[in-house]
This record gives structure tokens, sequence and C-alpha cells, in this order.
């Protein structure tokens, strides 16, 4: 994907919604592409996580043992946990796509820390997600 394809994109994501367009540039000059077909795993529980994702196109189921706990479609984050606390993953991710795949954009914690250092709606927005995260997984 061309840089502003994924400036675009990013723009669009919740938790970079508020961030300047060319902050933006920079961080998705860092975001590595990623692809998996359908059922590949993307990370298993207990991995070393120093990065997050944003779903280009595709889907991806979250679990725990044979449950689900979520599935996220295209301009939606996973992973931001360990970002932010550098634990053990605490659930697998799984692609879940059509015949075309899913397409991830990795960002690395030193890229998120140095935007979240300039930055606070970002750390902002990432909080309002793993609070809606937490009350939805509270209502199972």
């Amino acid at each position: 994907m061309l840089t502003i394809e994924k400036v675009l994109l990013l723009k669009s994501v919740d938790i970079f919604s508020g961030v300047p367009e060319e902050v933006l540039v920079a961080l998705a000059e860092t975001a590595r592409e990623h692809s998996f077909a359908a059922e590949e795993a993307i990370f298993a529980e207990g991995d070393d996580g120093t990065c997050l994702y944003v779903i280009a196109s595709g889907s991806v189921r979250i679990h725990r043992g044979g449950q689900v706990i979520a599935r996220l479609g295209p301009r939606q984050v996973f992973g931001e946990l360990s970002v932010l606390d550098p634990e053990p993953r605490s659930a697998s991710a799984t692609a879940e796509a059509d015949g075309n795949g899913t397409l991830l954009f990795e960002i690395g914690s030193e890229a998120l820390y140095e935007l979240l250092s300039d930055h606070a709606e970002v750390a902002r927005n990432i909080i309002a997600v793993l609070c809606r995260r937490l009350r939805q997984s509270g209502k199972r």
C-alpha cells in the first residue's frame, strides 16, 4: 500500500482520528504490512507482544481457548494492551477472511509511545477502546 493509503486508513481508525495527517505520515512509514490467509494464526495467547495491529481488510477472531472474545473488522485495532503493558498476550488472534485474506498494519511500541508523548488524544482514544471492550466482555 502507498503511504497516502495507509494515512487515510489510519485517519479512519478511532484511536488515530484526532492526529494530524503529517504525524500519521511518519507513523504510516513505520507500519509494517502483514497478510494472513483464513485461519492463519497472527499470535498466540502467552506470546510476547510489542505491537498493535490495525486491520486494513479482512477480519480477525480474538479468542482464548475455544471461546471467541471478539470478532474485528476493517479499521479496528487489536493488541494494544500488550503495547501499553508489556505482559504476555492475554488471548490469541486468528485471521478470518474471505478469498482475499486479511491485511494488517503492525505498529510497534516505540512508534506508538512517540505518538502518545505528543498527542494525548491517542491515549484517551486507546483508553476508550479498552473500556468498551471491558464493558462488552462483562456482558457475556
